[in-house]
């Protein structure tokens, strides 16, 4: 896109609402941050959060025999390090009707208010993102009304060198979208779908009722061949007529944002689960006293956190360590959005001297 063309988007999204800093509400959406792992194989077999974070990987009610490896892949366009790599390595091409694959970021309903959604003043929404695969397919991006049940859905094309797809969608002035921090909004990158999702006519002019056979027509299937390769990076959902030029933002910013959702005691490059003395949390007690201790989140959660504990030395879940009793079972008292309680399971320690472990706090959507 020209230096011009570019200004004439911004100036166009500017008249509509839009355009400024934080003008993207996708959270990661150049794959920088992974704090799970930056590699996952053999998914599909059940749905959740792999690799890069706040990209959530979604399977149907029909059981599909195909599998993939997710990778945060250095592969990656001009002015990008990174992006989000999935590799088919079981295929399947006997699709069941209820089948889909589908990457997705769900986002709360307070960050989605700029849009005006389901008001007189509704404004359009401009996606836009990089791609690029092992050979030509089409696949569907879509935008969901998660208070409403209200969708429309674009196709785009995938090559073997990298594109930006930019699509605009209209306005919507049906369905306000709730204030809250409950999941309201959800942006869907379909990949593989049965004929649930794809034998009826795309929804693709404008807002409607979710109806399913519409959502996913004309996708080709991610899971065709083991040579099957998809990469996304540059992702952006913002307000305006049309996609602007992607808004990057410090490391440390993107962090923090998906430290709301998801946070962990380890380096930010070491996997949860990993034998690690760098970072672990705990401290000296006093003999007699109860093993036990606060870990203090670094940012405050979406919600009330699942906690997972992890022994420092070893790396085995739901464990935590003391000088005196070695690897024990550990115990959660008294969560909240800031600071989780973890003692040993059970009642007090005797002549406990340390106590700790490695954590994560999962919030997400």
């Amino acid at each position: 896109m020209s230096k011009a063309a570019e200004l004439a988007n911004l100036i166009g999204n500017i008249n509509a609402g839009g355009g400024g800093v934080n003008r993207n509400v996708i959270i990661n959406g150049a794959m920088n941050v992974a704090q799970r792992a930056t590699s996952s194989t053999g998914i599909g077999a059940s749905s959740g959060y792999f690799v890069c974070d706040r990209w959530r990987f979604s399977k149907g009610g029909d059981a599909s025999d195909g599998r993939f490896t997710m990778t945060q892949d250095s592969s990656a366009p001009e002015g990008f390090a990174n992006s989000m790599k999935l590799d088919c390595t079981t295929a399947d091409t006997s699709i069941a009707a209820g089948e889909f694959l589908l990457i997705s970021q769900r986002i709360e309903g307070q960050n989605m208010q700029t849009f005006a959604k389901g008001t007189s003043s509704a404004k359009p929404f401009a996606v836009s993102f990089y791609v690029k695969g092992n050979a030509s397919a089409t696949y569907v991006c879509e935008l969901v009304d998660q208070d409403n049940s209200r969708q429309i859905s674009k196709t785009f094309n995938v090559t073997t060198d990298w594109a930006r797809i930019e699509l605009s969608f209209p306005a919507d002035t049906t369905g306000t979208l709730d204030d809250d921090n409950a999941k309201s909004f959800e942006l869907f990158i379909w990949l593989h779908a049965g004929s649930t999702y794809n034998s009826g006519t795309l929804n693709s002019s404008s807002w409607a009722s979710l109806t399913n056979a519409n959502r996913a027509v004309g996708i080709s299937s991610f899971f065709d061949s083991t040579a099957r390769t998809f990469f996304i990076t540059g992702v952006q959902l913002e307000v305006g007529q049309n996609p602007t030029e992607f808004e990057h933002e410090p490391f440390e910013r993107t962090l923090s944002k998906c430290q709301r959702y998801f946070e962990k005691s380890y380096d930010v490059a070491t996997a949860p689960s990993t034998a690690s003395t760098n970072g672990w949390q705990g401290y000296d007690a006093p003999s007699g006293s109860y093993g036990r201790f606060r870990a203090e989140f670094k940012h405050t959660k979406r919600a009330v956190p699942t906690i997972v504990t992890y022994q420092h030395s070893t790396g085995a879940s739901g464990k935590i360590y003391t000088a005196s009793n070695g690897t024990v079972d550990s115990a959660l008292a008294g969560i909240g959005m800031n600071r989780a309680q973890i003692s040993k399971s059970g009642a007090a320690l005797s002549s406990v001297s340390e106590v700790g472990c490695h954590w994560t706090a999962d919030s997400e959507l």
